[in-house]
C-alpha cells in the first residue's frame, strides 16, 4: 500500500517529537543562545507545499474553511491584485529557495535587537527583539505581520500577529487575517528546525502544527523574485474586476487525486480536526464513525472576537493612528475619521457622531498643534535666519516665536462627507464651526448674492447627501442647517478647486453603493483614500436598499478605489486605504473584501435564480465562510440584514 507523509497518520507524534528535540538541553550550544543568521537551504519541509488541488489532508478544517477551500481556485493567482502577492506567512517557511536571516546589531551596544529574514517570493520580514509593543488593532495587516521574539533557552520563540489572509497550503486551504502565528526556531550545529503552529479558528477548529528543517549553506539564499503585474488577469480575461471562484459544490478538482491513490478514504482529503487523530484509525477500519468519534482537540488560545473589536473601539475615546504624507486616521469611539493637517488648516473626512464632536476637534487641534507649528529648540544663528513672518532675519528677535510662542494653528478649513450617515454628520455642524477665517457671502460679497457663510467651514458632498440631510415641503430637517453641505456635486467625481496642505482633493461618486449618495475621497499626493462605508474591516458593509443602495454598487465603488491605488510593492503598502470602520488597509485587503462579496453576490444569485425564497437563502447560508469574521447576529448591521440586502439587490446590474 503505498504511504504519504502525512501528519493526519500521527501528527500528535511528530508534535511531541520535535518538542522535544527543540528543548532537549544535552543539544545545546553552551551558555548562549545559538547563531541562526546565515544562509540557509530547505532540506525537509515535511510538507511538499504544493498539494493537489482540493487536498486537505492533515488540516483540521471546520465548516467554514471546507467551504472556503472549495471555492477558492488557483486561478484567483492571475488576476491582477494577486500576481504580485508574495507567499502567506504559514507558507513562507515551506516555500522554495531558501532563507536568509539577517541580524540587526545595536550600534551602541551591539546587542542583537532583531532579526530580517529573507525568502525568495516576499518582502523583508522584521523579527524584533527590543521589547516594543503590539500595534493597536486598528493598525495595518502586512504579509509578514508583526512579530516579535525572546529566546527561551536555546529556542527561539516568536509570535506574529496582524497578518493579512492568504492560503495555508497551496490547493485551496485558506486562511484569515485573524491568524496568528507562532514559531520556535533552533539550531543544532548546522541544522535548524522551525516548529510552526497557525493558529486560525476562523478556519480550523485547532491550530496546525508542522516542523521545517533548513540546513547551513553558505553558497546557498534565495534569490529575488520580480513581479509585474498585468492589468488583465494571466489566464486571458480581459475583465479587470473579475473574480474566479467555484459556486458551492461546483468545484469538480474535490477529489480528482485520489483516483491514482485510491487507498486514501475520501472523507479523510476533506480533512477536519478527527482526521488528523489516532483515532481516526477506527473509522478507517469501521470499528468506529466519524459523528461518535471523540478526539482530545487542542483549544486555539486566540480571541477572534477581540481581535476583531480591537479593530474599531466602541470606548468613547478618540485614538489618534498616523498614516502618510499630511493624512492622519483618528478612530472616534469606533468611526474612523480622516484627518489632513497642514500649514492651510485642518481638513477631514467624515466628523463622527454629535456626541463625539468635543474630543474630536480637541485631537484635531492637538495635532495641528504639535506637527504643524509646534515649539521647538533654535536651530539658527545669524542675520539670514526665518524670522516668524518668513523673511531673512536676526534670530534672537524672534526666538520666543519658535521656541515658546508659535503661530496658532490655522483651524478648521474643509469637511467631506462620504455619505448622509449620522455617524459621518453627526460632527458637521461644531467642527465647520471651528473655521478660523471668514468665508465669503452676505452683503459683503457678491452683492448678497450668496448666503453669509460667517467663519464655517466649507462642508463638500455628493448632491444625495444634502437631498437626505434636508427636507422639502417645510418639513422637519434630518439635520440642523449648519451640518448640511455647502458644496455638492452631481457628476461622477468631483476636483476640488485649490490645493489643501499641498495636494489636490478628489471626490469620486460611488452610485447605488451602500445608498444614492456615497462617495469616497482621494488625497492624491499623501496617497490616502478614505472609502467610507464602502469598506469596513469589522463587518459586511451596509447596504440600505430603501436609499437606492446595491450589492453591486457597493462592489462597483471597491473596484473604483482599486483602480486608482497602487500598492507600493507585492501587493502591499503603497496607496493606504481608511475604511468607514475598522483597520488602516492597502489594496490587498480592498481586493479580498471585494472579492468576498462578488463570491457572496453570485451565490446569492445563483439560489434566486432556482427559485428560492428570502428564507432559504438565509437556511441555505451563502455567508457560512465568511461569517466568523464579518457577521453578526445582534447589533444594527446582522448577518440576515446583510443577505436580506443582498436578496434585495442582487438582480441590479452594472
Amino acid at each position: 500500500m503505498r504511504r504519504r507523509n502525512r501528519a493526519w497518520l500521527a501528527g500528535a507524534a511528530i508534535v511531541a517529537g520535535v518538542a522535544s528535540f527543540i528543548n532537549d538541553g544535552t543539544l545545546a550550544q553552551g551558555g548562549r543562545p545559538p547563531d541562526i543568521a546565515g544562509e540557509w537551504r530547505l532540506d525537509q519541509g515535511e510538507d511538499p507545499g504544493q498539494p493537489p488541488a482540493a487536498d486537505y489532508l492533515g488540516l483540521a478544517l471546520n465548516e467554514a474553511g471546507r467551504l472556503r477551500a472549495d471555492t477558492t481556485p488557483e486561478s484567483v493567482w492571475g488576476t491582477p491584485e494577486y500576481q504580485c502577492r508574495p507567499h502567506s506567512a504559514p507558507h513562507q517557511w515551506r516555500g522554495v529557495g531558501g532563507a536568509r536571516i539577517l541580524k540587526e546589531l545595536d550600534p551602541v551596544s551591539r546587542d542583537i535587537r532583531g532579526y530580517r529574514v529573507q525568502f525568495m517570493r516576499s518582502l523583508d520580514r522584521p523579527i524584533f527583539l527590543d521589547g516594543r509593543p503590539e500595534p493597536p488593532g486598528y493598525a495595518p495587516h502586512s504579509w509578514s505581520g508583526f512579530s516579535r521574539a525572546e529566546w527561551e533557552g536555546q529556542t527561539l520563540k516568536i509570535t506574529t500577529t496582524h497578518l493579512k489572509d492568504g492560503f495555508l497550503k497551496r490547493g485551496g486551504s485558506q486562511t484569515s487575517d485573524m491568524l496568528t502565528m507562532t514559531e520556535y526556531i533552533t539550531r543544532h550545529d548546522d541544522i535548524m528546525t522551525i516548529l510552526q503552529v497557525v493558529d486560525d479558528p476562523i478556519y480550523l477548529d485547532e491550530p496546525y502544527v508542522l516542523s521545517i528543517t533548513y540546513s547551513y549553506d553558505p553558497n546557498a539564499g534565495p534569490s529575488t523574485e520580480n513581479c509585474t503585474g498585468n492589468p488583465f488577469a494571466e489566464n486571458g480575461g480581459t475583465d479587470r474586476h473579475h473574480v474566479p471562484h467555484f459556486l458551492p459544490g461546483q468545484n469538480s478538482a474535490i477529489g480528482e487525486f485520489i483516483k491514482n491513490e485510491n487507498w486514501i478514504p475520501f472523507d479523510a482529503v476533506r480533512g477536519g480536526v478527527k482526521t488528523i487523530y489516532p483515532e481516526y484509525r477506527g473509522v478507517l477500519a469501521g470499528t468506529a464513525t466519524a459523528a461518535n468519534l471523540t478526539v482530545p482537540v487542542s483549544p486555539s488560545a486566540n480571541d477572534v472576537a477581540k481581535r476583531i473589536a480591537d479593530q474599531s473601539p466602541r470606548d468613547g475615546q478618540v485614538h489618534v493612528l498616523p498614516v502618510q504624507g499630511n493624512i492622519y486616521m483618528l478612530v472616534a469611539d469606533g468611526v474612523n475619521i480622516t484627518a489632513s493637517i497642514g500649514r492651510d488648516g485642518i481638513a477631514v473626512v467624515n466628523t463622527g457622531s454629535a456626541q463625539m464632536s468635543d474630543k474630536v476637534l480637541a485631537a484635531l487641534n492637538e495635532l495641528a498643534r504639535t506637527t504643524v507649528n509646534a515649539a521647538a529648540p533654535n536651530s539658527c544663528f545669524g542675520a539670514s535666519c526665518p524670522s516668524a513672518f518668513g523673511d531673512p532675519a536676526w534670530s534672537s528677535p524672534y526666538f520666543n516665536a519658535f521656541i515658546a510662542a508659535p503661530r496658532p494653528t490655522q483651524g478648521m478649513r474643509y469637511v467631506f462627507n462620504t455619505s448622509a450617515s449620522p455617524e459621518h454628520v453627526g460632527g458637521n455642524e461644531k467642527l465647520a464651526a471651528a473655521a478660523a477665517f471668514k468665508r465669503a457671502g452676505g452683503a459683503g460679497g457678491f452683492g448678497g448674492a450668496a448666503r453669509d457663510l460667517g467663519t464655517s467651514a466649507t462642508i463638500v458632498a455628493h448632491e444625495a447627501v444634502l437631498s437626505a440631510m434636508s427636507s422639502p415641503g417645510g418639513k422637519a430637517t434630518p439635520a440642523p442647517t449648519g451640518a448640511w453641505p455647502s458644496d455638492t456635486y452631481f457628476d461622477e467625481f468631483y476636483k476640488l478647486t485649490e490645493y489643501v496642505n499641498g495636494e489636490a482633493v478628489i471626490l469620486y461618486h460611488a452610485p447605488a453603493a451602500n445608498t444614492d449618495g456615497d462617495s469616497f475621497v482621494f488625497f492624491r499626493h499623501s496617497e490616502v483614500i478614505s472609502a467610507g462605508n464602502l469598506l469596513s474591516s469589522i463587518s459586511y458593509p451596509l447596504i440600505d436598499t430603501e436609499k437606492g443602495g446595491s450589492i453591486q454598487g457597493v462592489i462597483d465603488g471597491l473596484n473604483g478605489i482599486l483602480d486608482i491605488a497602487v500598492a507600493e510593492y507585492r501587493a502591499q503598502g503603497g496607496t493606504w486605504i481608511i475604511p468607514g470602520r475598522g483597520r488602516l488597509s492597502d489594496t490587498a485587503d480592498v481586493a479580498s473584501y471585494r472579492n468576498m462579496l462578488v463570491m457572496i453576490r453570485d451565490r446569492v444569485r445563483d439560489l434566486k435564480k432556482k427559485g428560492m425564497t428570502l428564507e432559504q437563502v438565509r437556511a441555505a447560508r451563502p455567508t457560512l465562510d465568511f461569517d466568523g469574521r464579518y457577521g453578526a447576529t445582534t447589533g444594527p448591521w446582522t448577518t440576515d440584514m446583510f443577505l436580506s440586502a443582498v436578496y434585495r439587490s442582487v438582480d441590479q446590474q452594472k
